[in-house]
C-alpha cells in the first residue's frame, strides 16, 4: 500500500505559503485548519499513526503531515504513487475520531480545494457544504498551482475515484 517518503522531507514553497496564510474558522462555517511550517518528523508521525490505529507495528514513513484541524486530525501528503515526486502525491486527512479520506490527488489540486473554502477536514466530512472562495488562498493557488482550477467537490471526487481503497487500507491498518 505504501511507499516511504524517502529521505527528502523538503517543505514545498506552496506549503510554506499556506503555512503563512490566515484561516478563518468563522464559528464552524470557515476552514478548520492549522498548517505547519514544516513536515512532522517520521518519528512523530509513526507515534501518531500507532496511537490513531492502535497498531504498534506501523511506521509513518509513507505520510508527511503538514497541518491539523482543531481536534488534532492530520492533513498529510501520502506516498500513494510509487516513484513519483512529492508534488504529485495525494493529500489525505486522518481525523482524530477515525474519519479519513483523500482530499486531493496532488499538492496543486489541494491549493484549489483551499481556494474554494475547504480545508482537509471539510473536504472529507462536509461534501454538501457550499463553497466559500477565499481571495487570498485563490491568489496563492494561482501563483503555485500547476493544474487547472476546478471546484473542490470535483477535485475531491476525482481523488477518491483514483484512490478508492485508501479508506479500506487505513481501516485494515487498525486491525
Amino acid at each position: 500500500m505504501n511507499q516511504t517518503a524517502a529521505d527528502d522531507r523538503s517543505f514545498p514553497p506552496a506549503l510554506a505559503d499556506v503555512a503563512r496564510a490566515e484561516f478563518d474558522y468563522a464559528d464552524g462555517e470557515g476552514i478548520d485548519f492549522e498548517p505547519y511550517a514544516a513536515f512532522d518528523s517520521a518519528e512523530k508521525t509513526t507515534g501518531w499513526l500507532r496511537q490513531w490505529t492502535g497498531n504498534p507495528d506501523l511506521d509513518g514513513d509513507a505520510y508527511l503531515p503538514f497541518g491539523q484541524d482543531g481536534t488534532g486530525g492530520l492533513a498529510a501528503v501520502w506516498y500513494g504513487r510509487p516513484g513519483r515526486p512529492l508534488a504529485e502525491q495525494p493529500v489525505i486527512f486522518m481525523g482524530s475520531e477515525g474519519e479519513c479520506g483523500v482530499v486531493a490527488g496532488n499538492l496543486s489540486d489541494f491549493l484549489w480545494v483551499l481556494a474554494d473554502g475547504y480545508g482537509p477536514m471539510e473536504a472529507v466530512l462536509y461534501e454538501e457544504r457550499e463553497p466559500r472562495p477565499d481571495a487570498v488562498l485563490t491568489e496563492l493557488a494561482e501563483r503555485h498551482a500547476t493544474t487547472p482550477r476546478r471546484p473542490a467537490r470535483t477535485i475531491v471526487a476525482e481523488a477518491r475515484a483514483e484512490f478508492p481503497a485508501f479508506v479500506e487500507d487505513i481501516d485494515a491498518l487498525c486491525r
